[in-house]
Parts: C-alpha cells; sequence; structure tokens
C-alpha cells in the first residue's frame, strides 16, 4: 500500500501557504461499474427532521455532500481552491465597489433533469424559498443578508442589505441550490429523502427503516456546468460504523472509504500496509468543540465555562484518542486560516487546576460542578466516545468537577441539541467556504446554526463590519477582537482540529481529489485507471 499526502494550494487569501504534492494520474473510463464509496454519514428522516434532503433544511456535511452530487449552484468551489467560479452561471459579479449588489447571468440551455428550462426566477424562487422555510436547522442564515432578489431574463441581481465580499462563496453553497417549483414547495419543506435538480447527476436511493442505505448517482445528460465527469456512475454506502466499512473496502464491496475513517485504522494503515489499498491523506478544516446552552442553571455563570476552558488538556485528548490524525485547536478560527489567533491559550494557557479553582472560587461557585457532557454516537466517527470519557476524566481529576457523560444517536441528539434540552455538547463543525466569517457567524451571528442563547453585541456589530472587506486579509483586525470575545465569554469552547484520510483500492483515480478542504465529496473526479 501506498501513502499519500495531498496537501492543497490555499483556497483563499487568509489561507496559510501549503505545498502541494503529486496525486494519481488523470482521468478514468467514463463507463463500467459504478465506482463503490462507502461513508458512515448517516440519513435518517424522523418527526423532528422528516426532510434531511430539502436545501433548505440541509445543513450538515452528510446531507451536503449528496445534494452537490444532484443540485446545481450558481457558483461552485474551483478545483484546487480559490475564488468560487460560476457553474449555472456564465458569469457572476459585484456590480458596486462596496459589495452590496450582486449580478448573474446564467448559462443558455440550463435544464433540470426532467429536461424543463432552469430560469433565473427559478434561482430566486429557490433562494427565496429557504429565507421564508426559514428552518430551525440554521440555513436560511447564510442567504439572511439578501434584501431584495430582481429576475430579469437570464440575469438575476442580489441587492443586499449590508456588504459582504463572501457572498460569492455562499451562492456556492447547497443552501443556495437551484429547485423546480414542480417538485418543491415555497412554503414548505419537501419530505423524503427524493432530491431533484440540474446537478452533474441523477439520484436513487435505497432504503431501510426511514434510513438510506444506498444513493445511486447516475450522470446526468441534463447537465450543463463547469464539471468535468470522470465516470458514469458512483454508488454512496452507508455503514453503521468506520470497521464496517474498513471490512468491506478490505473485501473488495466498495472502492473507497470517506469519512469517518477511525484513528485506529489510519494508523494501522500507515504501519501496516495492506496490498492494493492506499491511504491518502488531506489537508482538512474541521474543528471540535463543546457548546455551552448559557441559559442552563448549570454553566449561566461564565466563570463555569472559563474554568473548563483553564482545565481542559487538548493535547491530551489530541494525541491519545487521535493520534495524529488531530492537532489541539485553541480557537473557532483554525490555525490554517491566516485569521487565527491562540485566543484561548492566551487568555488560560496550559491547562491549570489553580486558576480554574480561583475562577470558581471568585464567582462564589460552589465544587464539585455537576454537568453532563452530551456526545452523538453515530455521526463524528468512533473516536468521539473516546474523547468525551478522556473530557470527563480530566475535568473530574480536578475535584472542582463532577461530570457524567451520555451519547445519543445524531437523529435524536441534534434537535435535542436545538431544543436547547443540554447544557454541555459537542459537536463538529466542517466550515461552509474556507473564510474566517464561517467559523464566526454560524455561532454568533443571528439565527446561528446552534440556536444558542449567548449574544454578544459587540461580535454582532464586527462581523458585518468584517465583510466589507474584499481584501479579506484586512478583515483579521475584526476577527481577532471576535475570537478574543469568545475566549472571554465561552460561548463555545474549541477542541481540536483535523486532517482528512481516504483509503482506496488500487486503480482508482481521482481520490487526492474526491474531499476538498472543506469536506465537501466531488465524486465526478473519480474515475478507473492505473494509478
Amino acid at each position: 500500500m501506498n501513502r499519500k499526502t495531498l496537501v492543497l494550494p490555499a483556497v483563499i487569501g487568509l489561507l496559510a501557504p501549503v505545498l502541494v504534492a503529486c496525486g494519481g494520474t488523470d482521468g478514468g473510463s467514463g463507463g463500467g461499474n459504478a465506482i463503490v464509496v462507502g461513508t458512515t454519514d448517516q440519513f435518517i428522516a424522523t418527526d423532528d427532521a422528516p426532510a434531511p434532503l430539502d436545501p433548505a433544511y440541509a445543513y450538515d456535511t452528510g446531507a451536503w455532500n449528496v445534494l452537490r452530487q444532484t443540485l446545481q449552484t450558481l457558483m461552485h468551489a474551483p478545483r484546487g481552491g480559490g475564488d468560487p467560479v460560476p457553474d449555472a452561471a456564465e458569469s457572476c459579479s459585484f456590480t458596486d465597489k462596496v459589495s452590496e449588489s450582486y449580478r448573474c447571468k446564467l448559462r443558455s440551455g440550463l435544464k433540470f433533469a426532467d429536461g424543463t428550462d432552469v430560469t433565473a426566477e427559478d434561482v430566486k424562487f429557490s433562494i427565496q424559498r429557504v429565507l421564508d422555510i426559514n428552518a430551525d436547522n440554521g440555513t436560511a442564515a447564510l442567504l439572511s443578508n439578501i434584501d431584495t432578489m430582481e429576475a430579469n431574463g437570464n440575469e438575476v441581481v442580489f441587492h443586499l442589505a449590508t456588504p459582504d465580499a463572501t457572498f460569492p462563496y455562499k451562492l456556492s453553497t447547497p443552501a443556495a441550490a437551484i429547485v423546480s417549483k414542480k417538485n418543491y414547495d415555497g412554503k414548505k419543506l419537501r419530505e423524503g429523502f427524493q432530491v431533484d435538480g440540474s446537478g452533474p447527476y441523477t439520484m436513487k436511493t435505497e432504503t431501510k427503516g426511514g434510513q438510506i442505505t444506498k444513493v445511486v448517482f447516475s450522470k446526468s445528460s441534463s447537465y450543463k456546468g463547469d464539471l468535468k465527469l470522470s465516470n458514469d456512475k458512483v454508488e454512496l454506502r452507508s455503514f453503521a460504523d468506520a470497521g464496517a466499512m474498513g471490512k468491506a473496502l478490505e473485501s473488495g464491496d466498495i472502492d473507497i472509504m470517506t469519512r469517518a475513517m477511525s484513528p485506529e485504522q489510519i494508523k494501522s494503515m500507515s504501519e501496516s500496509p495492506k496490498e492494493g489499498i492506499e491511504l491518502t491523506e488531506m489537508p482538512g478544516l474541521e474543528i471540535r468543540y463543546l457548546g455551552f446552552n448559557t441559559n442552563d442553571p448549570s454553566v449561566k455563570n461564565k466563570a463555569v465555562r472559563q474554568a473548563m476552558a483553564a482545565v481542559v488538556d487538548r493535547g491530551h485528548i489530541a494525541g491519545q484518542v487521535y493520534g495524529s490524525t488531530a492537532e489541539p485547536l485553541y480557537s473557532l478560527i483554525p490555525t490554517s486560516i491566516a485569521a487565527h489567533t491562540n485566543s484561548f491559550y492566551n487568555k488560560y494557557g496550559e491547562p491549570n487546576r489553580k486558576k480554574a479553582a480561583e475562577l470558581l472560587r471568585n464567582a462564589d461557585i460552589t465544587t464539585p460542578v455537576k454537568l453532563k457532557l452530551h456526545y452523538t454516537t453515530d455521526h463524528y466517527g468512533a473516536g468521539t466516545a473516546k474523547e468525551f470519557e478522556a473530557l470527563k476524566q480530566q475535568l473530574n481529576a480536578t475535584k472542582l468537577f463532577d461530570v457524567t457523560i451520555e451519547g445519543t444517536e445524531w437523529s435524536k441528539f441534534r434537535p435535542a441539541q436545538k431544543r436547547g434540552d443540554y447544557a454541555v455538547y459537542g459537536l463538529g463543525w466542517f466550515p461552509d467556504f474556507p473564510d474566517p466569517d464561517n467559523y464566526i457567524a454560524p455561532f454568533l451571528d443571528k439565527g446561528n446554526f446552534l440556536n444558542t442563547p449567548y449574544v454578544s453585541t459587540v461580535a454582532r456589530q464586527l462581523i458585518p463590519e468584517s465583510r466589507k472587506a474584499a481584501d479579506r486579509t484586512s478583515a483579521s483586525d475584526a476577527f481577532t477582537k471576535i475570537q478574543q470575545i469568545v475566549a472571554t465569554d465561552v460561548p463555545v469552547l474549541p477542541l481540536w482540529q483535523g486532517k482528512q484520510y481516504v483509503a482506496s483500492r488500487t486503480g482508482v483515480t481521482g481520490v487526492e481529489r474526491v474531499l476538498n478542504s472543506s469536506s465537501d465529496l466531488q465524486l465526478w473526479e473519480l474515475g478507473r485507471g492505473t494509478q
């Protein structure tokens, strides 16, 4: 087994400079048997979340990775990263100098998979639909700065409430995907698993007990856009855990194993290569953190949250639980984004029980503080349970906390978290686009992803200010201030950031491009050939 280490070029100006290493040969057969891709992402329809694949609701990496194959957006992230480029659009640009008016001209001949034309009115309808439905998942917040839209002929113009240089990135996300009025109601979510659009593939699902077991993506003859497909068909199979997915790869039942491989699998493949299987390491922008319901009595006093920040040993968690696949994180913004500052380390330093005790004592908090930490058992991989066991041991070892932990499957965990049922909970974040704004606004802005009761008036003033800067490096001062606010108030507690790994069988090409740094699944890059 050969091991590749792939490092992508800077995606935007605020990504730290990196080196580029070679991958495999380009192309693929463009035909033949379907390429089979494994994932541990679970796609479940429940009473709390009956429309997991509706672009007006979906706001997690797994669901977006299905939508990206089947729905089309005006813009998309180019191969290798960088500023978004047109896909459904022929051209897009700001029409003013303050980033408040954005005009897109559609490609000619755009059609949905059923053969009907894609029009500027469809674009307007699709985005207005997301705003009108305003689902509690936080999806609409990405587009909430749109004031009005005009659809004229083959052009659509977005008038923004405030300047936003990141708007082209937002138009490249599935939240801004184009859908048809024939299949999607403008005022309510589309329940179930069917997805119809004008993207590079059509899809069919196989389900069992309200859960997807397999998605078959077939090349769409109607697609007109910027993407070049290296295959005709891809199957995405969902596995209960990384172990089952790994066995399927070894037996040849699947060709590629994507997220989420376990740390043990990655270590084993690195140290004990298996013939015919290749491990590819890619840069990633994933982060993990603890979130707090700041209205819950147990953590309402920020001294409790600060004390936790003062004693959590991120290095131990990253090293002992995740090994070389993770590194400690001391801010919401990861180290590979140049706006990053070590705000938590600057404020709290190394794990320090004495400092934590002082924080609690000064706030008249009785110790030990009783807390229950909640995590999801099936969304982020096998390491999550071990991570929370390590957190429990660390906090309890100080005698300042009396911590228990509880794991819940994602389909129940996420609705409970949004309702505010959990005082402390663990979540991960894969960026919608690689800009520091997308590590801040989804957590702190109005209508945020966490549905958090925490409000920082200063942060909410700084967020729109930061978006005025077309040169994103000039927004660093605003992000530095926001990171300091987060470290002081601790509405969230960053823990670690991770790398990405994909394992594949020999003969599959394009593996090094199947995931970009934001963990977007790009199935069109896969082919068959000689590595």
